[in-house]
């Protein structure tokens, strides 16, 4: 940080300079930083464990419906199950109950494979409402740390009984404003991870319907 002052000649000194680290400067907002890092931390594990699961799951299915098509009409539905099993993705999931029911009516092959659908989304969206909680909450979180320091530096002018010190109290007003800043920070960087995983999770449950509708399609194909 830069201070500058005018001496009692009028004349402008060379600017002293003082340096900070991050980790430093976050320190000084206290047991509230320590929260919203937690709080970061998780949104960040969140993150790369969503990622990471939508990655697997969002591969392209259309190198195993051909497969899964070819051995179908062929009469093999055991090689279909086969083939399904050796892919571990929501669709090769909902494609291999569908058929496990392979002889039954056609309306009870649909609710299978959108019951299991269902269970398919849920995993998918695991602990995404958890993320969108934390990018409101750490603001709010940062809110309250800088209210709570703001109380305390008004009780040091009041216990001082007018004599403060104005280093005192700007060192105690940034200090408590450094939680609004993480708080932040993280809400920020939460808020876009939840609405860009949200994304993902809704292009991957498209692929998920062209597949069962297309998986139903060749069931009513003349064999």
């Amino acid at each position: 940080m830069l201070f500058l002052q005018i001496d009692s000649t009028g004349t402008m000194p060379m600017a002293s300079s003082e340096t900070i680290s991050i980790l430093e400067l976050a320190m000084k907002g206290g047991s509230i930083m320590v929260v919203i890092g937690l709080l970061f931390i998780v949104a960040l594990y969140i993150f790369l464990e969503r990622i990471f699961t939508l990655q697997k799951a969002g591969k392209s299915p259309e190198a195993m419906m051909e497969r899964v098509k070819t051995l179908v009409l062929n009469g093999d539905i055991a090689g279909a199950m086969k083939a399904c099993t050796k892919v571990n993705s929501p669709i090769a999931r909902m494609l291999e109950k569908g058929l496990t029911r392979i002889g039954s009516p056609l309306k009870n092959i649909e609710t299978s494979i959108e019951y299991v659908g269902k269970i398919e989304i849920y995993r998918l969206e695991k602990n995404l409402s958890m993320l969108g909680t934390i990018s409101g909450a750490a603001p709010m979180i940062g809110f309250l740390g800088t209210v709570i320091g703001m109380i305390q530096a008004f009780m040091t002018i009041a216990q001082l009984k007018g004599a403060v010190d104005p280093q005192v109290l700007s060192d105690g007003i940034y200090t408590s404003l450094i939680t609004t800043v993480g708080g932040l920070i993280v809400g920020i960087l939460a808020n876009i991870a939840y609405n860009y995983l949200i994304t993902r999770v809704q292009k991957v449950i498209h692929n998920m319907e062209y597949t069962a509708m297309d998986f139903m399609d060749l069931l009513q194909e003349p064999r």
